[in-house]
C-alpha cells in the first residue's frame, strides 16, 4: 500500500508531455515531443504584448520556428494543420525572419497550462504559431494557427489547386493576382473556392454561389470587416479583418478576386 501511495505521488508531480507536434518538410521527417522542444537549446520565454488569440498579453515558453525547419528554403511553402481542421497556408520567407516580425512556435507546458480560449474551450495548446513584432511585416490573424498538430512542406498553392487561379491571360500584377495572393493569406485557411482547398472550417466561397452574388459589394466588405455587424450567432468563427490587417485597398483587391472567380466557377478535381 505504502509502495503504490509512493507511485501514485511520484505520477501526480511529474508533468505528462504527450502533445506531438509532426514536421514532415520533404525529405526531413521528424516528431517532436512536447517535452523535448521544451528542453530545446534555444527555447525562451518570449512575450506577446497583443495576442491574437487570447486578445491580451501573453508569455510563453517558445522556440523560433525557423529552427525547426531544417531543409527548409526561404522559397518554401508550407502548411501548418490544426487539430480542427484549420490550414494555414504560410510562405516560408516569413518565417525566417530575425529581425521585424519574428515566428516562434509556443508550447503549452503541461505543468503550467495555458488558459481557455473562451468559456468551455481548450487553450491554443498545444502548440501556437506567434509571432512578435508582427506589424513591422504585416502578419494576418490567419497566419497564427493554433492547436498546431503539424506543419508540412507543399508546393505553392496555386500549383496544388488550379481551381483558385484567376483567368491566367491577367498580368501577374493584375489586381485580380493580388487579390488571389490576399485570399490565401486571409482565407484560405477556412474556406475553399471551387472546392478546392484544404480547409475543413467555412463554407465554399464560390459554389454554388460567391458571396458576391447575394451581398452588394459594400456589404460584403462590411461583412469581412465586422461580421457579427450583419449576423450575429453565438458559435461565430470568423474574425473580423480591420484596416490595420487588411487596408482598404487590399480588401477592394480581395472582393475583386472573388467578384472574377464568380465567372469561373468549376468544380475542383480533388
Amino acid at each position: 500500500m505504502k509502495a503504490l501511495i509512493l507511485l501514485g505521488a511520484l505520477l501526480l508531480s511529474t508533468p505528462l508531455y504527450a502533445a506531438q507536434l509532426v514536421l514532415d518538410l520533404g525529405s526531413n521527417h521528424r516528431t517532436w515531443q512536447t517535452e523535448e522542444l521544451l528542453k530545446h537549446p534555444q527555447a525562451r520565454t518570449i512575450t506577446v504584448p497583443d495576442d491574437v488569440s487570447y486578445k491580451r498579453e501573453m508569455h510563453y515558453r517558445a522556440v523560433p520556428l525557423a529552427a525547426l525547419l531544417t531543409g527548409v528554403s526561404a522559397e518554401d511553402h508550407l502548411q501548418a494543420v490544426a487539430l480542427d481542421g484549420f490550414a494555414a497556408e504560410l510562405a516560408a520567407a516569413p518565417l525566417f525572419n530575425t529581425s521585424g516580425s519574428q515566428a516562434w512556435l509556443a508550447i503549452e507546458d503541461p505543468a503550467q497550462p495555458w488558459p481557455a480560449l473562451a468559456k468551455d474551450k481548450p487553450s491554443a495548446g498545444p502548440f501556437y504559431l506567434v509571432w512578435t513584432h508582427p506589424q513591422a511585416g504585416h502578419i494576418s490573424p490567419e497566419q497564427w494557427p493554433f492547436q498546431v498538430a503539424g506543419i508540412k512542406r507543399l508546393a505553392a498553392v496555386a500549383e496544388r489547386f488550379p481551381a483558385l487561379r484567376p483567368d491566367p491571360a491577367l498580368a501577374a500584377d493584375d489586381p485580380v493576382n493580388q487579390g488571389f495572393a490576399l485570399f490565401q493569406k486571409n482565407c484560405l485557411a477556412c474556406h475553399r473556392l471551387n472546392g478546392a482547398g484544404d480547409a475543413q472550417f467555412g463554407p465554399d466561397l464560390n459554389i454554388p454561389f460567391s458571396p458576391t452574388e447575394y451581398f452588394g459589394t459594400d456589404f460584403l466588405k462590411r461583412y469581412i470587416r465586422d461580421p457579427q455587424s450583419l449576423r450575429q450567432w453565438p458559435q461565430a468563427k470568423m474574425p473580423g479583418f480591420s484596416t490595420t490587417v487588411l487596408p482598404d485597398e487590399e480588401l477592394t483587391m480581395l472582393v475583386g478576386y472573388l467578384k472574377h472567380m464568380a465567372g469561373r466557377k468549376q468544380i475542383s478535381a480533388k
